[in-house]
């Protein structure tokens, strides 16, 4: 049970590093893509979007599975139901967000007319949840933190959060305003500093597993020697 609890933790480690990987490496080797300029789900058009598309998926499932892992190693307690929900949320969020592609959006790619769709719009609404849900989840365990005394994670998880709405809200304005405005930074700021936080937070959960089994089995041999 605790090496299921501890890949599953894993999962929200490997998940944010996968998934980052993925958008610098084909927002630096497309041609006609400005990481400045140009969103992160617009690399999922054209005939390397799959990997894009796919990488989405991933970072859904293994979000999933951290959301599992979380509920697992928090038990009771302030946030151990709605922290795994919202995880819960933005796993599915991203998973449904993959395979219903953007329109293409800030002249990219080049020369393709920007028409709206069905899948533009439900990728588009669902990003909206994961925009909201990921930084509400930061609040939620904030109180968390605060129950458990885990020192300095209230006040990085609290910035984090405010942090990301902040930045969402300036992309969300710099995809309205188009010309040559930053909405590809100012996308993955926010992105980076939410998957630092949940990769730091399982990292620290799987520490926290790992000491509980060192008291478990602690116990366990004090009490042999006591029976013998």
């Amino acid at each position: 049970m605790r090496l299921t609890t501890k890949v599953l933790l894993l999962c929200g480690a490997i998940g944010p590093a996968v998934f980052a990987a993925v958008y610098v490496i084909a927002g630096a080797t497309r041609p006609g893509y400005s990481t400045w300029h140009h969103t992160i789900s617009t690399l999922s058009l054209g005939d390397q979007g799959w990997i894009q598309i796919g990488s989405f998926m991933l970072y859904g499932v293994l979000t999933l599975g951290f959301a599992v892992g979380l509920r697992r190693a928090l038990r009771s307690g302030p946030g151990s139901v709605w922290g795994p929900i919202l995880f819960v949320v933005v796993g599915f969020g991203l998973i449904v967000i993959g395979p219903f592609v953007t329109d293409p959006v800030l002249g990219y790619p080049a020369a393709t007319p920007a028409v709206p769709s069905l899948d533009g719009n439900i990728h588009n609404l669902t990003s909206l949840i994961v925009f909201v849900a990921f930084p509400v989840a930061c609040f939620v365990l904030a109180r968390r933190f605060a129950h458990d005394r885990w020192r300095g994670w209230v006040p990085y998880s609290l910035v984090t959060g405010i942090l990301a709405i902040a930045f969402f809200m300036l992309f969300f304005a710099s995809v309205s305003d188009g010309g040559n405005s930053p909405a590809g930074l100012l996308e993955r700021i926010p992105t980076i500093i939410l998957g630092i936080w949940q990769a730091l937070l399982a990292l620290r959960l799987l520490n926290q597993v790992d000491e509980r089994s060192q008291f478990w089995a602690a116990r366990t041999v004090s009490a042999g020697n006591r029976s013998l």
